[in-house]
C-alpha cells in the first residue's frame, strides 16, 4: 500500500493526519522554559497568546532521525510504500533527518520529497498525492508528478514584522533590514529554491494589502487546486484580504490558521494566500 508521511510544518495536526491515514511527525516548540509538540494538543490561538506573554521568542527543534526511523521500520515490516513530503530543506534540517533515517532503515520503498515550501502548501501536495494514489497511479508516477508541481505551489504573505524570521535564523540582519519598524509590513514569498524572499516592505497595512493584491493579479491561478487564505492570529486582516480577492473574482476554498511550527517564525498578525500556478 502507498502511504504518505508529513510533519507538523504542514499544519495538519495528529488527529487530522490519523483520520486521513497519514503518518505524522510533530516538531518540537520551545517558548522560554515551556516545551511541547506541535501535534494539535496545544491550540493555535493558545500558542500565539503564549508567545505574546513570553519575553523570549519561540524556537523550533527539527525531528530526530529516530522519530522517522520508528515509522520507517514499521513501514518496512508491513511492506508498504511511503512517500514523505517534508518542510523545505532551506528552512529546516527535517529532510536531512529523514534521509539519514532512510539509510538506517535500509528500505528502498521510502521516497523523500523536499517540498521546498511550508504550511498548507505541503497539504496541497499531500492531498494531491493521495488523489493520484486513489486513481491508481504508481508511486513513481506520484513522486514524479509532485516533484514537477511543487515549484508551482505559491505562498504570498504579509507579516507584521520580520523580527521572528531574523531571530530564528531564516533571514540575515541585512535581509530583515528595516522590517522591525512598526509601520513596515513585509511581503514575503518562498522561492523555487525553498528560501524566504522579501518581495516588498510596505509602509502601513493599506499599502501592504494593495501590494499583495497587485502581486496576485500578476499570477495565473490554477483553479483545479484549492486556494487557501491563511492567517496566524486574528482574522481581521485576512477578512479584508479575502474581500479584495473576491472582488477580483478569486474565491478562496477555505480560511486556514497557521500553526506553531511556522507561526514561530512569522509571528501574529500575518495573512496571505496559497495557490497553484497554471
Amino acid at each position: 500500500m502507498i502511504k504518505f508521511l508529513i510533519e507538523s510544518s504542514s499544519d495538519y495536526d495528529a488527529k487530522e493526519a490519523e483520520k486521513k491515514g497519514i503518518e505524522y511527525v510533530p516538531i518540537t516548540i520551545m517558548i522560554g522554559d515551556r516545551t511541547f509538540l506541535d501535534d494539535g494538543s496545544t491550540s493555535k490561538d493558545t500558542f500565539y497568546k503564549m508567545t505574546q506573554e513570553s519575553e523570549e521568542f519561540p524556537k523550533t527543534a527539527q525531528p530526530s532521525p529516530q522519530e522517522f526511523l520508528d515509522i520507517f521500520e514499521k513501514v518496512k515490516k508491513d511492506k508498504d510504500v511511503l512517500v514523505c513530503i517534508l518542510l523545505s530543506s532551506a528552512l529546516s534540517g527535517t529532510v536531512q533527518s529523514a534521509t539519514l533515517a532512510k539509510s538506517m532503515a535500509a528500505y528502498d520503498d521510502i521516497y523523500i520529497i523536499d517540498s521546498l515550501t511550508a504550511t498548507y502548501a505541503i497539504q496541497v501536495l499531500a492531498d494531491y498525492g493521495m488523489k493520484l494514489r486513489d486513481e491508481g497511479k504508481s508511486v513513481e508516477e506520484i513522486v514524479e508528478t509532485l516533484e514537477n508541481i511543487k515549484g508551482k505551489v505559491k505562498i504570498y504573505a504579509v507579516l507584521d514584522t520580520l523580527e521572528n524570521l531574523y531571530r530564528g535564523g531564516r533571514l540575515s540582519k541585512l535581509e530583515a533590514g528595516i522590517g522591525s519598524i512598526a509601520k513596515i509590513k513585509p511581503l514575503i514569498t518562498l522561492t523555487r529554491e525553498g528560501k524566504i524572499s522579501v518581495k516588498a516592505k510596505s509602509i502601513g497595512k493599506k499599502k501592504a494589502l494593495n501590494d499583495i493584491i497587485k502581486l496576485i493579479q500578476s499570477e495565473e491561478i490554477d483553479k483545479d487546486f484549492p486556494i487557501y487564505s491563511i492567517y496566524s492570529l486574528g482574522t481581521e486582516n485576512n477578512e479584508d484580504f479575502v474581500r479584495n480577492l473576491s472582488e477580483m473574482g478569486i474565491e478562496c476554498t477555505d480560511r486556514m490558521q497557521i500553526g506553531p511550527t511556522i507561526g514561530t517564525h512569522i509571528g501574529a498578525g500575518a495573512y496571505g494566500i496559497i495557490f497553484v500556478q497554471k
